[in-house]
């Protein structure tokens, strides 16, 4: 029973330490996706910025398997300001080394990783923001797209608070 209840203990303390060390964030949400990442599919996260004047760097968070067949990702990242203005990128993120080791956090066969989005960003309009992220593969040599997305499980937006270095 002492065993246990130090157990317990530890696992408090090691959480409260893990969440005060993201004392950057404001925003950070994940949307899983089914057994494949459909290229029409459009992953949309509704933000309301608490800070109009501060800057923020915004990042997309991936979470992936070794099902994931590529070295790298392209992604089509579309930003609805509340005013009617859009911005549209087209993205390419390294996914794995060379020698086809996955980048990204994590131990297991699931990894996670934090793309780098936009940097320095204020949000001075008022009112709601969307972000749509959908996914733009292709096979070299293929004119269409890569249809299903195999080995992506989740799709994260995170804004934090800028830090000036």
């Amino acid at each position: 029973m002492l065993s246990l209840s130090k157990n317990l203990l530890f696992f408090i303390a090691l959480m409260s330490v893990l969440v005060s060390c993201d004392s950057n964030r404001v925003f950070d949400k994940y949307k899983s996706v089914p057994d494949q990442w459909h290229k029409d599919s459009i992953i949309t996260f509704n933000i309301s910025p608490p800070d109009s004047t501060s800057k923020h760097n915004l990042f997309v968070n991936l979470r992936n398997t070794s099902d994931y067949k590529f070295s790298n990702l392209f992604l089509i990242v579309e930003m609805n300001f509340p005013n009617g203005k859009v911005l549209k990128d087209t993205l390419e993120y390294q996914m794995a080394k060379p020698n086809g080791e996955f980048l990204g956090e994590g131990f297991s066969d699931l990894k996670e990783n934090k793309l780098w989005y936009k940097e320095g960003v204020v949000f001075n309009e008022t009112g709601e923001y969307k972000v749509n992220i959908q996914h733009a593969m292709r096979i070299n040599g293929e004119v269409n797209g890569v249809e299903n997305l195999e080995g992506i499980t989740d799709i994260g937006f995170r804004i934090e608070k800028h830090q000036n270095k």
